[in-house]
């Protein structure tokens, strides 16, 4: 039954698709924006990814990676952002194979969970330092209802609007401003095209889920002074659920039972959990409507609840996106271009139900009444028959320390995300003649929206819930007595529709960017013209983010949050020069400097200058070698500095625990440590490992900028043997350093635990509070400039293409990275840390020494075929209970084939192709934060195959 629904899908999709296009009478062929290197004759001079100063790309300064449509297409994959995850350069970042929300909460940047978006982070330095363009210019940041982040979403930008993606692997302050410390992802689009092109695509999984559906159509007007392109996308992906595959069953991989020893499921039982002066109880026969002391019994591991099985491992979401390109030449030598896009996405995160705390020992933290409430004598639910007191002022002293409740009845804890974004840009440009030299010039507008809408199912009001467990003649009105203690089923309809809610949180973003540039050659030196480029850019960016009043007032039962907003605008100038120094000599075919300089002036953190030199030598026509020096920053983002006080749920372990795994009753240092910062003396205090702490979180308006300094070596092979008949080589290698310094960070909550049990580090136990019977109730987490990072390593690609032969055309395009250094110098350099062949755990990022990619293709007549492998070299792990634990390398396999058919003028092309062919599952990661593996580096299990119907490509 399953096979049929999927098989229909696919025949739909390529029915209407094929009855659309039958009559279609022009063979589509785009024509990216006249920047693109690909688009330029031998020895023309444009502009390239890199510098301002138009130039031969076959003397390309810089590291630049093209992904152009092709490749695109030869993934199967319907995001972007996924494809250049897939970079050996890349460490992945946020994509749709995370499922935070409800699970994690808000990370420490102020930035929110970003469900259902996708970034891009380059060189393991956060997608925050890694600046992402759309045809050179700033885009607006991307949101999803829960916070405010800095970092672009991928995602909102429709696939067929990208004629291809330029990837400059090196640091780019001076050319581009703040954030490009990593590199640069510039994304161009399609500016001309002649005729109907149109795609249908449907994927699914082997397992049968994680249905895909892909549509893309656009159609350009191509005229001698105007060209019009228009497009439309729709894109939708189904979910993958955690309880449909091995690896994500329980919290811990290879996990069996909630029993085994390994711990991690949760102390909110479906049954409850209810902790006390009077032991440690659940409830004996559920659902009990009348529960009295008698139904209690000693709860036990048997009773923890398994969450694992109640999540995504493949977020389902929906795409829509529209977009318009228009090219006019007003004379002969002044152009205007307009280009509007919208796009909304539906996404949807899913959580097991809400885990109700109540009590001073609850950790719900931030102030939360949950955690000062008690359950009156006279709650008909009460089995203890007394008052179990929260021992505020003015009640009796504490006897309690929690009552935990999986609320079942209110169903799965479900976040839905609807976000708009709507971008519209304009440039007028032009060229004059200055002597015998051509200068060029531009002024561009950027106006960018970004509004998201969050809805969350399965909340509770803690107001309502202190009403309905308080004293029975307060619960009057729409009160109803809630029974916390009867186990799964004992909460009525009635109960739930006092104290539950829908949660709607909002946030958004405003771009408004103005830039003007000057380029052109000023005079002539004996090896060449100097060349230059000046420009100026003014930038007003803003966000905010209002949570719901009940949330904002300090009463829901998941994260806490409250709203924040911030605005910055900023004035940047900077100008660029090449200096040719000799040209046609011998071992000199080419020398040449060029070098940038650029300030910014902020009105929140001030100015900043960065500058950068570059060396550039061709001893042959074949030969090219490089090397650059610049200096970087980037200002603190408006999450960062304004994020308002959150929670993030970090996975971590207690050292000052009695239980299995922690030091308080074989260390005496770390007892009498811990003793100090309020753990009972005499051993009470003994909650399981293996769970969540609460790091309270907390931007920092009196952040400074961070600082980098990058170099970088290369060199280039491209004989002009491989050129001759047809054919072409490219082999390249560089060697990076980079620098990062203040950089953004809060105090690792892992770091703090050991620095106050194991030395009684007094600053470190100060940020850490603790109740009276010794629980964590809240670790701060406030940002600061405190960490540096050092990253040096080896990237090689190579580009080879045969020449045409009665066989066929073969192509091989190869791309890898080595990994030689990664060290994090955190808390102001207390601690070190090499993360080189490692796996961080949470936030999940793996460090591998070695990730490489290669694709071989092959066509001939109207048949084409390509295979794909990805490795990832192993790396190792501290799992939560300390064991050094090794991850397995992998290998992934992709293969492809197509058929154009030459009786149809090759206008329609047949894909079809598998992901993962060998079916390789990920590693198992005891530190991972969910689904037991690294979403940022690794497949979600599963073959994936997919059809593809397309037009005009």
């Amino acid at each position: 039954m399953r096979q049929s629904k999927i098989m229909m899908h696919a025949g739909i999709a390529a029915f209407a698709l094929t009855t659309a296009l039958c009559a279609a009478p022009a063979f589509a062929q785009a024509a990216p924006e006249e920047t693109a290197a690909t688009d330029a004759a031998v020895g023309e001079d444009i502009v390239v990814t890199g510098s301002r100063i138009r130039r031969d790309p076959l003397d390309q300064a810089s590291p630049v990676i093209t992904v152009d449509q092709d490749a695109l297409a030869k993934t199967g994959l319907t995001s972007v952002a996924d494809v250049l995850q897939r970079l050996p350069s890349a460490a992945g970042g946020l994509n749709t194979k995370f499922n935070n929300s409800g699970n994690l909460g808000n990370p420490p940047d102020g930035g929110g969970v970003g469900a259902g978006s996708s970034e891009i982070d380059l060189r393991y330095l956060s997608a925050k330092r890694t600046l992402v363009l759309v045809d050179g210019m700033r885009f607006v940041p991307g949101t999803a209802g829960s916070g405010m982040p800095s970092t672009i979403d991928l995602n909102t930008i429709p696939t067929n609007m990208i004629a291809r993606v330029e990837v400059l692997q090196s640091g780019a302050s001076p050319l581009y401003g703040s954030d490009a410390i990593a590199g640069v992802v510039n994304i161009i689009t399609v500016a001309e095209q002649e005729g109907l092109r149109a795609s249908a695509q449907f994927g699914t999984y082997r397992q049968g889920d994680g249905h895909t559906q892909d549509y893309q159509i656009s159609y350009g007007i191509k005229g001698d002074a105007t060209n019009l392109v228009v497009g439309a996308s729709y894109v939708k992906q189904e979910a993958v659920r955690s309880s449909d595959r091995s690896i994500s069953q329980f919290p811990n991989p290879g996990q069996t039972s909630c029993t085994d020893p390994i711990g991690g499921c949760s102390s909110a039982a479906v049954h409850g959990r209810f902790l006390g002066d009077f032991g440690n109880l659940t409830i004996g026969n559920p659902p009990n409507n009348h529960p009295t002391l008698a139904d209690l019994r000693p709860f036990t591991a048997a009773d923890r609840f398994n969450f694992a099985p109640f999540n995504y491992i493949m977020t389902p979401s929906e795409r829509y996106g529209a977009w318009l390109s228009y090219k006019q030449e007003v004379t002969s030598n002044v152009n205007l271009r307009v280009k509007m896009q919208y796009n909304r996405r539906n996404s949807e995160n899913q959580a097991a139900f809400e885990p109700l705390f109540i009590g001073p020992d609850a950790g719900n933290g931030a102030g939360s009444l949950f955690d000062t409430l008690s359950i009156d004598a006279t709650n008909p639910y009460n089995p203890f028959g007394y008052t179990l007191s929260a021992g505020k002022p003015g009640e009796a002293p504490q006897n309690y320390s929690f009552i935990a409740r999986r609320l079942v009845e209110a169903g799965q804890r479900t976040f839905n995300q609807r976000v708009d974004t709507m971008v519209a840009s304009a440039t007028l440009d032009g060229s004059f003649q200055v002597g015998d030299h051509h200068w060029y010039w531009d002024v561009n507008t950027v106006i960018g929206f970004n509004d998201a809408k969050q809805s969350f199912t399965g909340n509770v009001n803690a107001a309502r819930v202190a009403q309905a467990v308080g004293p029975l003649s307060q619960c009057t009105g729409a009160c109803v007595p809630l029974n916390l203690f009867g186990g799964v089923g004992s909460i009525t309809p009635d109960q739930l529709a006092f104290i539950a809610f829908t949660q709607r949180d909002r946030s958004s973003q405003q771009l408004y960017d103005y830039t003007a540039n000057l380029s052109g050659e000023l005079f002539d030196l004996p090896a060449g013209p100097l060349a230059f480029a000046i420009g100026y850019e003014h930038r007003v960016q803003a966000a905010s983010f209002d949570p719901d009043p009940i949330v904002a007032a300090g009463l829901s039962a998941d994260i806490p949050a409250l709203p924040a907003r911030g605005r910055y605008n900023s004035d940047e100038i900077y100008g660029e020069l090449r200096v040719p120094l000799l040209k046609d000599k011998p071992f000199f075919q080419l020398l040449e400097v060029d070098g940038a300089v650029r300030h910014a002036s902020y009105t929140i953190t001030g100015g900043s200058t960065t500058y950068t030199a570059t060396g550039l030598w061709k001893p042959t026509s074949d030969v090219l070698f490089r090397g650059s020096y610049a200096t970087g920053f980037r200002a603190p983002s408006l999450g960062e500095l304004f994020g308002a006080r959150s929670r993030f749920d970090l996975p971590a372990n207690d050292p000052c625990t009695s239980a299995a795994g922690g030091l308080f009753q074989s260390n005496a240092t770390v007892r009498a440590n811990c003793i100090a910062n309020g753990v009972p003396a005499n051993g009470s205090y003994a909650e399981d490992q293996g769970g969540q702490l609460p790091v309270l979180t907390k931007g920092n308006a009196n952040l400074k900028p961070e600082k980098s300094r990058s170099m970088l070596f290369g060199a280039v092979y491209s004989p002009q043997w491989a050129r001759s008949g047809g054919g072409s080589l490219s082999a390249e290698v560089n060697y990076y350093d980079i620098r990062v310094t203040n950089a953004i960070s809060a105090v690792d909550a892992n770091l703090k635990l050991q620095n106050c049990a194991l030395r009684g580090d007094a600053a470190s136990c100060a940020q850490i509070v603790r109740t009276r019977n010794g629980f964590i109730n809240e670790i701060d987490a406030t940002l600061e400039n405190l960490d540096a990072i050092n990253t040096h390593g080896l990237d090689f690609t190579l580009a080879y293409r045969a020449p045409p032969t009665s066989f066929g055309t073969f192509g091989l395009a190869v791309n890898a990275t080595r990994l030689l250094k990664y060290t994090l110098a955190a808390s102001n350099g207390f601690v070190v840390i090499q993360r080189a062949g490692t796996e961080r755990g949470s936030p999940d990022q793996a460090f591998p020494k070695f990730k490489g990619n290669a694709t071989l293709d092959w066509s001939i007549g109207g048949f084409s075929a390509a295979f794909t492998g990805r490795y990832v070299s192993a790396v190792t792990e501290i799992t939560p209970e300390r064991v050094v634990q090794r991850m397995d390398s992998r290998f992934y396999g992709d293969i492809q084939l197509g058929f154009s058919p030459s009786f149809m003028d090759h206008r329609f092309k047949l894909t079809a192709g598998v992901n993962n062919v060998f079916n390789q599952d990920p590693p198992g990661c005891g530190s991972c934060s969910l689904n037991n593996y690294d979403p940022t580096t690794y497949d979600a299990p599963g073959q994936f195959g997919y059809l593809r119907l397309s037009y005009g490509f």
